[in-house]
């Protein structure tokens, strides 16, 4: 976690580093979120669970090598359906985070149309949404941190609107339970779009 949190640390630092020519835009993010939470259990299953995310975004790319950065702060709503082995019946969690996903993105193409590639860290801290759920005669328990990785690709029209897929890859336990040894992680995708200013 302290790793994740000083590349985190280390790549908003970059933002200060980037040449003056730079090429700096501001945004409003949001989309769809397809969650799920990988589980290391055998009698617990988990299938995916839909919520959205939305927020303020600041992206800045070098002019010619259309390499450069994006951070933003989104209000983003993740969860799991649970349900136990063999049964019919589930538990649907939804939990929010307001998650700081700070991406390294290389753009290509013609200037109307582009292409891009993205990837990097992130950070969640826990808003809201429901912390304890009981399940199978157990209370499983919301963490209010986490903490994962980023991988993206997409288009950007006309300098201002992008649209994407990413794929969010969960590095810390973000559940814990009494009864079971869940080592529960975020995983998931989201569809977005984005219009920069």
């Amino acid at each position: 976690m302290k790793k994740v949190t000083g590349l985190v640390l280390i790549i908003l630092m970059a933002f200060i580093a980037v040449p003056a020519k730079s090429q700096l835009k501001f945004g409003v993010k949001g989309g769809l979120n397809i969650s799920s939470v990988h589980l290391n259990s055998d009698i617990l299953k988990a299938d995916n669970v839909t919520g959205f995310q939305i927020g303020p975004m600041i992206e800045t790319t070098i002019p010619l090598v259309g390499i450069g950065l994006d951070a933003a702060i989104l209000y983003s709503q993740k969860g799991v359906d649970m349900k136990a082995e063999g049964s019919a019946s589930s538990t649907s969690m939804k939990t929010d985070y307001l998650d700081i996903p700070v991406n390294l993105k290389w753009k290509f193409g013609i200037p109307l149309v582009k292409a891009y590639l993205s990837a990097g860290p992130y950070v969640g801290f826990r808003v809201g949404g429901d912390k304890i759920w009981d399940v199978l005669g157990d209370q499983i328990k919301a963490k209010n941190f986490s903490a994962g990785l980023n991988f993206g690709v997409g288009a950007e029209l006309i300098s201002h609107l992008q649209i994407g897929v990413n794929y969010g890859l969960g590095l810390t336990d973000n559940y814990s339970s009494d009864k079971f040894d869940l080592n529960a992680k975020n995983r998931g995708w989201s569809i977005t779009a984005a219009i920069l200013f």
